[in-house]
């Protein structure tokens, strides 16, 4: 269960089939950090970076400075499109870098959208440590090229020249995928720093702007009592004791970690366990290590969700949302008219009002429980201050949208499933109503891991238009306060000027300020030029396109809703949108039978030598690419096998070992993960098949095709 296994020719044990234990010290000393080889990496892209990066710092240890120029030699193999090596000094100047407004120049305040410092975590990643050389740094940037950041993870090597003079030489790749080395990685430079300042190092891990923070990977801290100290995640987990607690498989997690710990000192304990922000478990495997926190000893961990791994299935919701918001409207109906003498009924259990995990709550306008028959004993408490597992104010949330202009509203939180280990997002419905008994209440009924529909962002964003007509610009620290009722789940509320400016984008607060009229999603229509002429003519509808899920760039199709809104003199067009996961954006993807033509794809125009259709299944892309002579595709490799069938012209494919010219009426087939570059000889056409489906073109991830050869 593990993963842990013993390796009889070395007498360590192996921890991970790629991923090898640290040298075991006493159970809470701070390990060794041993640098790893490119063979300790699961994934092709990470292997190909550090054996890059590996080769690259070696030319600067034997050859010194005058290595800078063969490394920034444009279309050496050393500058490839989106890897690319560059070389930092410690004091953060970039001595080499394919961005001329970059090179020559110090770049330490260098911030990625997140305000996540870049060039001084990648020097930090590789000088941290006396004893280790290299290191991992993961931030979010934009594919060159790109709109929208993806995170990146840059590998960095320190070197000493001939000189004495010490260098950062470092390349990256963009992945949203998680090594179990990376998760190893943070683990024990979390170690070190708990066991050099105790308590005084806990901070830094939850700082989004520090280094132990990336993608979906956090750092927590348990004690031998399974006690959690440290959980950035999921903070309504921390001082409670979780030893009993299972996953939804029935696994005590704590109890096999705490065991695993005591008796090997570390290990990788699989189990599942929501992402960050959601709900619905997934597939984790976990690297945990001991440290010696004063005189007690503590588990740190850190792990990777399994992106192949099948996610829990959800039980669906007991009731809709209309069904929600009809009970809740009976129950206001009934207060006005029975008051205090309607609580009984309320209370009964198995009954229309409480049944399961659904049930009344109500509040006074003091944020007082007014009737919580969950546990009778918390009525009459002050619960303002009450805030779910992301810091939201749950009671405030609800009072704000009882005292909206309509009265009601939906508002969505992260709140404790009953006998469940993690939190779950709850949808609740609440209505203000003045009872018979003359007090004033917001009643409510919430559901579990509720479906995002139609009803809940047209609520959403008629409520964003409210405040933006009686607030204008002065709203807008609201709509983008993630901690706020605007930003959820997958869930955000953006605010556009006719002209096309992003003011207010609740997710990409990057994108605020940009004009984005000409943005296109992945069909080519003109997202925000159609969003900003629909809400004009008909104030306000519902529109349908492809664009990004927030944070992970996938692709998705979104139904948007946009209103206009006057403030004084001023415009806004406000929206909001849900994502269909079961559905594709990718234009001709689909599960069902589909017939078409060649003729009938959108053609797109990579560069002024290449263009390209693209059709995708389930399982496996087609794609008709035309290329002039001398066009084609720098060097790059990808995880799919490709098999390319030159219908006129030729082309030479150039291996590491070998160069193939292939001609009109011939096939070659490239296994997955081996480099190659590709040129046409003469005007050509061909046709390209690829298993599994090019998912990097889908995201954009395209940018070697888009450059000049």
């Amino acid at each position: 269960m593990t993963g842990v296994r013993s390796s009889a020719n070395t007498g360590r044990k192996d921890i991970h089939p790629t991923v090898h234990a640290p040298r075991k010290p006493p159970i809470g000393t701070a390990p060794r950090h041993e640098p790893m080889a490119a063979i300790d990496y699961e994934y092709p892209e990470s292997r190909s970076i550090v054996r890059q990066v590996e080769a690259a710092a070696e030319l600067v240890r034997q050859g010194g400075e005058s290595a800078f120029a063969d490394l920034g030699q444009k279309g050496s193999r050393w500058q490839e499109g989106e890897a690319y090596i560059f070389v930092l000094d410690p004091e953060g100047n970039m001595l080499v870098h394919p961005d001329d407004a970059l090179k020559g120049k110090n770049q330490l305040g260098l911030k990625d959208i997140n305000g996540k410092p870049v060039i001084r975590g990648l020097i930090a990643a590789a000088t941290a440590l006396p004893d280790r050389p290299d290191g991992w740094y993961h931030y979010q940037w934009p594919v060159p090229g790109g709109l929208l950041p993806r995170w990146k993870s840059s590998y960095v090597r320190r070197v000493e020249a001939p000189s004495g003079k010490t260098y950062i030489v470092g390349s990256g790749v963009y992945n949203d995928r998680m090594e179990r080395a990376f998760a190893a990685d943070a683990v024990l430079r979390a170690v070190g720093e708990i066991e050099r300042h105790g308590r005084a190092a806990f901070p830094a891990f939850y700082d989004p702007t520090g280094p132990y923070l990336a993608k979906d990977a956090y750092i927590w801290v348990n004690d031998l009592d399974g006690v959690e100290l440290v959980n950035p995640a999921f903070r309504s987990l921390e001082g409670q004791t979780l030893l009993d607690r299972t996953d939804s498989n029935g696994k005590y997690i704590y109890r096999e970690i705490i065991r695993l710990v005591e008796v090997h000192g570390d290990g990788w304990v699989d189990y599942v366990w929501p992402r960050p922000g959601e709900s619905v478990p997934s597939q984790k495997s976990a690297y945990v290590h001991a440290a010696r926190l004063g005189d007690q000893v503590v588990v740190v961990g850190c792990g990777v969700y399994l992106e192949e791994a099948p996610r829990a299935i959800l039980q669906p919701p007991t009731m809709t949302a209309d069904e929600v918001t009809g009970l809740v409207r009976d129950a206001a109906k009934l207060l006005e008219k029975e008051g205090d003498k309607a609580w009984p009924a309320f209370r009964k259990k198995d009954s229309r009002w409480f049944h399961g995990n659904t049930y009344l709550f109500a509040f006074d306008l003091d944020g007082n429980r007014a009737f919580y028959p969950v546990a009778p004993e918390e009525e009459g408490r002050n619960v303002r201050d009450l805030r779910d597992a992301l810091g939201r104010p749950i009671a405030g949330m609800i009072l704000d949208a009882a005292a909206s202009p309509s009265g009601e509203g939906w508002v969505h939180y992260i709140y404790s499933q009953p006998d469940e280990v993690y939190p779950a997002w709850k949808s609740s419905f609440v209505k203000r109503v003045t009872s018979a008994s003359r007090k004033d209440l917001v009643v409510g009924c919430g559901i579990y891991n509720m479906q995002m529909d139609k009803a809940f962002i047209e609520d959403l964003v008629n409520r964003a238009a409210g405040l933006l007509r009686e607030q204008g610009e002065a709203a807008f620290n609201l709509l983008r306060d993630k901690k706020g009722p605007f930003v959820f789940m997958d869930t955000y509320v953006f605010v556009e000027d006719p002209d096309g400016t992003e003011l207010m984008n609740g997710a990409m607060p990057y994108l605020e300020g940009r004009n984005l009229i000409g943005v296109k999603d992945l069909h080519g229509k003109a997202i925000v030029r159609d969003e900003i002429a629909t809400a004009m003519a008909e104030g306000s509808a519902w529109l349908e396109h492809s664009w990004f899920l927030p944070g992970s760039n996938t692709p998705a199709l979104k139904q948007t809703f946009v209103r206009k809104v006057q403030h004084g003199a001023r415009t806004f067009i406000v929206g909001s949108g849900l994502y269909e996961k079961k559905r594709t954006a990718a234009g001709t993807r689909s599960p069902e039978v589909l017939k078409t033509r060649w003729q009938d794809l959108k053609t797109e125009r990579l560069t002024d030598e290449l263009s390209r259709q693209i059709i995708s299944g389930e399982k496996a892309t087609l794609a008709r690419l035309t290329a002039k002579a001398g066009g084609g595709a720098a060097r790059h490799y990808h995880a799919n096998e490709e098999y390319s069938w030159v219908l006129s012209g030729s082309l030479k494919f150039t291996l590491d070992d070998r160069i193939v010219t292939v001609g009109a009426g011939e096939i070659i087939v490239v296994p997955p993960n081996v480099p190659h570059a590709v040129v046409a000889l003469e005007d050509s056409v061909f046709v390209d098949f690829f298993v599994p489906v090019r998912e990097d073109w889908l995201k954009g991830e395209d940018q070697y095709l888009r450059k000049l050869h």
